[in-house]
C-alpha cells in the first residue's frame, strides 16, 4: 500500500489531455508531476496548466530521471506494449490507453512483466465504466439477468478524417490501419459485455471467427476530399474493409457478436450493446439522446402467458440498480469525459494503488481483450474459419 496521492507522469499530450479535468478533480488522489511528448509545444501547453510539472521529449529520459509512481500511457497504439514493458521494469505502475498489444507473443509477455514485477496494470477502457454499462452490470451481479446466453458489442464510428491530415497524408492510424485485416479496435465492443458475462473471472472465450467487408466507404470519402489521383486510391493500397464482424463462444455457451466500422458514411453509434439471460434483456440506446431499454422478469411488463411484454427504461430501474460507484461520484462524472468513464478509469487506477488491491480492469483482462485484433486477424486470413483462443492466467 502506498500513502496518497500517486504521482503521475503522462507520456502523450495530446490524447492525455482529455483527462485533465479529472486529475483536478483527483487531485487528492493523483498527483501530476511529469508530462511527456515529442512536440515540445504540447509540453508547454501542460506545464502552463499544471504548474512545476517537468517536461520530457524522450520516454527513456523520462523513465531514468523523472519522479514518479505511475505512468499513464496515451500515445499511439503501436508504441503501448514497449512503453508498458520499459515502464513495469522500471518499477512503474502502468495505465495504458487502449488496446495493450498487437500479438499474442507481446501479450504474453505483458503478463508476465506485470507477475514478476509485482506492480499494477490496468487498461483504459473507459466504455467499461459508463453509467448504463455500470448499471446493467449491477443487475447482472444481482441477479436480475439469470443465465446469460447473448451479447453484443458494436463501435461504429466514422474515423475516416483520422486517416488523413489536412494535406490529405496518411496519419499514424492511416498507416498502421491500412495494413490490418483484422478487428482493429475491439476493447469499446468487448469490454462491458464481458464484464457482464465474466470472462476471464467463470467463464472464457473459447473460439472466435471474423468476417470483414470490401472497401468502399473510405475509397468514396478519398476522391471527394483529395481527388480521384490520390495515392491511397489505388488497388490494394488498404488491407482494411468497411465492416468487421466477429463472432465468438465462450466456453459456456454463450455467444458474444461484435461489429466495428469505421469508414462507413452514418451517425455515431459507438456505444450500441445487447444482453440476454433467461430473465432479462438490455437493449442500448441507438444514438445519443435515447436511453437504453430493458425488460427483467418479476420486475417490468408480461403478457397473460407469462412472455415479456413491454420495455421499460433503463434508468426506470436506477433506484434499484445504480451502480455504487456512480451513485457516489454522479456530480463529478457527468462533467467529465467519455460518460463519466475518464473518471473512473483514474480514479479506479489510482485506489488500486493506493490499496494494494487488483484494479478492475487488469492486465489478464486488458491481453483478454486485446488477442481479439491478432486471432481476427488469423480467423479472416483462414477464410472466417474458426480459432481458437488462449486463456491468460492470473
Amino acid at each position: 500500500m502506498k500513502s496518497s496521492p500517486v504521482k503521475l507522469a503522462v507520456v502523450g499530450g495530446n490524447r492525455g489531455r482529455a483527462f485533465n479535468s479529472t486529475l483536478d478533480y483527483l487531485k487528492d488522489k493523483v498527483s501530476l508531476t511529469c508530462i511527456c511528448d515529442t512536440d515540445t509545444e504540447k509540453i508547454a501547453a501542460w506545464q502552463k496548466e499544471f504548474s512545476g510539472i517537468i517536461g520530457y521529449a524522450s520516454y527513456d529520459e523520462m523513465l531514468e530521471k523523472g519522479d514518479f509512481d505511475a505512468v499513464f500511457i496515451a500515445t499511439p497504439i503501436d508504441l503501448h506494449f514497449e512503453q508498458s514493458i520499459k515502464a513495469l521494469r522500471a518499477g512503474k505502475h502502468v495505465l495504458c490507453e487502449v488496446y495493450a498489444a498487437n500479438t499474442l507473443a507481446e501479450l504474453n509477455q505483458l503478463v508476465a512483466t506485470v507477475k514478476e514485477t509485482g506492480r499494477v496494470y490496468a487498461m483504459a477502457e473507459n466504455y467499461v465504466f459508463m453509467r448504463p454499462n455500470m448499471l446493467v452490470l449491477n443487475m447482472v451481479q444481482q441477479g436480475a439477468f439469470g443465465d446469460i446466453t447473448y451479447a453484443e458489442g458494436a463501435y461504429i464510428h466514422d474515423c475516416r478524417p483520422l486517416r488523413f491530415n489536412e494535406k490529405g497524408e496518411i496519419t499514424w492510424r492511416g498507416e498502421m490501419f491500412r495494413h490490418m485485416r483484422c478487428n482493429t479496435y475491439p476493447t469499446h465492443s468487448l469490454g462491458p459485455v464481458a464484464k457482464w458475462m465474466g470472462l476471464t473471472e467463470h467463464d472464457h472465450m473459447k473460439t472466435l471467427s471474423c468476417f470483414i467487408s470490401r472497401q468502399s466507404g473510405l475509397n468514396e470519402y478519398v476522391r471527394e476530399k483529395f481527388g480521384p489521383e490520390h495515392p491511397s486510391l489505388k488497388p490494394g493500397y488498404w488491407k482494411y474493409g468497411d465492416s468487421c464482424t466477429t463472432v465468438i463462444e465462450c466456453t459456456s455457451g454463450a455467444i458474444i457478436t461484435m461489429r466495428l466500422d469505421d469508414d462507413s458514411p452514418r451517425p455515431h453509434n459507438m456505444c450500441h450493446y445487447v444482453l440476454q439471460g433467461d430473465r432479462a434483456s438490455y437493449l442500448s440506446g441507438r444514438h445519443d439522446g435515447e436511453d437504453g431499454l430493458v425488460w427483467a422478469k418479476g420486475v417490468s411488463s408480461e403478457n397473460a402467458d407469462g412472455t415479456a411484454k413491454d420495455w421499460d427504461n433503463l434508468y426506470k430501474h436506477a433506484y434499484k440498480y445504480e451502480h455504487p460507484a456512480w451513485a457516489a461520484h454522479m456530480a463529478a462524472a457527468r462533467k467529465l469525459g467519455h460518460g463519466g468513464g475518464d473518471f473512473f478509469v483514474l480514479d479506479d487506477f489510482a485506489d488500486a494503488i493506493l490499496t494494494g488491491r487488483r484494479p478492475f480492469i487488469d492486465v489478464v483482462d486488458a491481453a483478454a481483450w486485446s488477442s481479439v485484433v491478432a486471432l481476427s486477424a488469423e480467423s479472416v486470413a483462414l477464410g472466417g474459419a474458426p480459432v481458437l483462443m488462449p486463456g491468460f492466467s492470473r
